[in-house]
């Protein structure tokens, strides 16, 4: 059994900055992409980065250019480091290991941007 256990959300002034880990435990066979993706309430969840196999990069558009996704082999851990946040970035976030065949989730860490 494989289990994703995100951590490093919480509250944040606008403009300021987080950063996101998620790390597997038990076995990892093969991973095809790790990502990051969020919901806000009412809203459909969105992908906001992912990095696969090969090193290919991804990106929503509302990430690019504040948001860098990275990755520790050795721990067999995902980042995702949020600079110049905003309201709009306020959002459950869920971390997804893709394997063959399966689709891993992580519970999901809040993040709220507030002054």
């Amino acid at each position: 059994q494989v289990q994703l256990v995100e951590s490093g959300g919480g509250l944040v002034q606008p403009g300021g900055s987080l950063r996101l880990s998620c790390a597997a435990s038990g076995s990892i066979f093969s991973i095809n992409s790790m990502a990051w993706y969020r919901q806000a309430p009412g809203k459909q969840r969105e992908l906001v980065a992912r990095l696969s196999s090969g090193d290919i990069l991804y990106y929503g558009d509302s990430a690019k250019g504040r948001f860098t996704i990275s990755r520790d082999n050795s721990k067999n851990t995902v980042y995702l480091q949020m600079n110049s946040l905003n309201p709009e970035d306020t959002a459950v976030y869920y971390c997804n290991f893709q394997q063959p065949g399966m689709s891993i989730w992580g519970q999901g860490t809040q993040v709220t941007v507030s002054s």
